[in-house]
C-alpha cells in the first residue's frame, strides 16, 4: 500500500508535511504517529504499512513531520520549536485531516505531546502508545541527546553516516547490523545541494540550551493522569536512559490496566519495526476500537 504526502498549514501559516497510509474511510480508528525531537515521519513507515494493510482491521495511519523536521518547513524563529506551538500544529493537522478521535503512537517527544493533548483536548484521543517516554524523564538521557542534536559530524556518504550513528548508538542497540545502521543513516541524513545534511533544522539544538541538568525536568503526572479515560500502552527499550523501570512501575501503580512491553537489546527509542512489537500494537489498537464501541 503506497503512502501519500499531504502538506497542510500550521496556525501561523508554516507548511507542515504528513505521510498518510491507508484509506481515509477505514472503519477502524485512525492512528496518528508523533516522532521524537529530531526525528521524522519516516520512523513509522514499517509500523504504518502494517497497520494500514492489516487484513482483519485495516486503518488509516498519519505520521507527522513537526515544523523544522523532515519535509515540513523550517521555522525562521527557533524559539517556536516548543511544545505549545507543536501541540497547536498537531491539533491543526488532526482537524484538517478529520482524524478525531485517534489512537496516538508517540515516540519520546511525541509521547509528551500526546499527554499534553489529553490534557487540553481529551476527546481527540481514543488510546495512546507511549514509546520510551513517561511522566519522569531521566536527566542522563537528556544530557546524551543534548550532546548530539544539531552537532552530528557531516558524513560524505550514507555509509559514513551509518558509521557515525553506529558509534553513537551501538551501546543501546547492540544487535543492529550494517544494513540497519545504513537504513538509519537514510532516515537521519538527506542529500541537499550535493552534501549530506540532517533531516532536521540544526537550530533544534537551541531548544535544549536552557535545560538545567541540576534541576530535574518537572514530572508530567497530571498530563499522564489525563489519559485515565483511554487505554494506554507503554513500550520501553531495555537499554533506555530516558524511561526508567521505576517510572514504568510508578505508571502501573497509578493505573492497573496499563499495558507494558520491554524491547530487548534496544534503547531510546525502540524502532517499532519488529513483527512481535507490531502485533502487540495492532492488538492494542483493536482494544481501543472495542473500548470506543462500548
Amino acid at each position: 500500500m503506497s503512502a501519500t504526502s499531504t502538506f497542510l498549514s500550521a496556525p501561523d501559516g508554516l507548511t507542515l508535511h504528513t505521510r498518510c497510509h491507508g484509506r481515509r474511510g477505514a472503519a477502524a480508528l485512525p492512528v496518528v504517529c508523533l516522532p521524537g525531537l529530531a526525528r521524522t515521519a519516516d520512523d513509522f513507515d514499517v509500523l504504518a504499512e502494517a497497520l494500514a494493510s492489516d487484513a482483519a482491521r485495516p486503518r488509516r495511519v498519519i505520521a507527522l513531520d513537526y515544523r523544522g523536521r523532515g519535509q515540513s518547513e523550517y521555522d525562521r524563529d527557533p524559539a517556536n520549536y516548543n511544545f505549545q506551538v507543536e501541540l497547536a500544529d498537531v491539533l491543526a493537522v488532526i482537524a484538517a485531516l478529520d482524524a478525531m478521535p485517534a489512537i496516538y503512537v508517540g515516540t519520546s517527544r511525541g509521547g509528551i505531546l500526546a499527554m499534553l493533548l489529553a490534557a487540553v483536548r481529551p476527546t481527540a484521543i481514543a488510546g495512546v502508545v507511549l514509546n520510551d517516554i513517561g511522566p519522569v524523564i531521566e536527566p542522563k538521557g537528556l544530557m546524551r541527546i543534548k550532546g548530539y542534536v544539531g552537532k552530528l559530524p557531516q558524513p560524505r556518504t550514507f555509509e559514513e553516516g551509518a558509521e557515525i550513528l553506529r558509534r553513537l548508538f551501538d551501546a543501546q542497540f547492540p544487535k543492529l547490523g550494517p544494513a540497519d545502521w545504513l537504513a538509519s543513516a537514510h532516515r537521519t541524513f538527506r542529500l541537499q545541494n550535493g552534501a549530506l545534511v540532517p533531516t532536521y533544522d540544526v537550530n533544534l539544538a537551541k531548544t535544549l540550551e536552557g535545560v538545567d541538568f541540576e534541576k530535574p525536568f518537572p514530572p508530567l503526572w497530571p498530563q499522564f493522569d489525563a489519559l485515565a479515560h483511554v487505554p494506554v500502552m507503554v513500550i520501553r527499550g531495555e537499554n533506555s536512559d530516558i524511561l526508567s523501570p521505576a517510572t514504568v512501575e510508578a505508571m502501573r501503580a497509578r493505573r492497573a490496566a496499563l499495558e507494558t512491553i520491554e524491547v530487548p537489546d534496544q534503547g531510546h527509542t525502540p524502532l517499532l519495526a519488529e513483527a512481535g512489537v507490531i502485533a502487540r500494537i495492532a492488538a492494542f489498537a483493536g482494544q481501543c476500537d472495542e473500548t470506543r464501541a462500548h
